[in-house]
């Protein structure tokens, strides 16, 4: 799936972020991967927000992440959005893993969240030197699950 590509999270995508906000919402769905959105009230916050927690911590938050974007190339609309945490703590070992990713319900079952994966795996290898990493869903989570086997993963005991 070429017309995919993960960015950092900028301005120029804000309203199609708090589209991607609303729209989770109004489907009163879990906003997995999408960090500090559900509670900030402007793509500006969220932004300074997720390129802050790059650094440093934030809201309590002791794992440094990168926020991407997943978009869709050919009209620059964002379809899903992931979090790559750089290490994990005890709570991510339970109930996070190092990537946490979403695509919004007007997106899904056209293969983005496979695609966000494959993508977010090779950035986890080559730029974070994760060669292990640890991907948590519900059980009853089952695209969760089929996406995450589709790039090899193995299911925990």
């Amino acid at each position: 799936m070429g017309d995919l590509v993960l960015k950092k999270v900028a301005i120029e995508y804000g309203e199609d972020i708090f589209s991607y906000k609303n729209e989770f919402i109004y489907n009163n769905e879990s906003m997995d991967g999408t960090g500090f959105l559900r509670n900030t009230n402007s793509p500006q916050e969220y932004i300074q927000k997720s390129l802050l927690n790059e650094t440093e911590e934030v809201d309590g938050r002791k794992v440094t992440s990168r926020q991407l974007l997943a978009i869709r190339k050919s009209d620059n609309h964002i379809v899903g959005m992931i979090q790559i945490r750089h290490f994990l703590n005890d709570y991510l070992l339970q109930y996070g893993g190092h990537i946490g990713y979403s695509v919004r319900k007007s997106e899904k079952n056209k293969g983005y969240a496979k695609e966000e994966l494959r993508q977010a795996l090779i950035y986890c290898k080559d730029r974070l030197h994760i060669n292990r990493v640890l991907l948590t869903c519900d059980n009853d989570n089952f695209a969760s699950q089929k996406t995450t086997l589709s790039q090899s993963g193995k299911k925990r005991k």
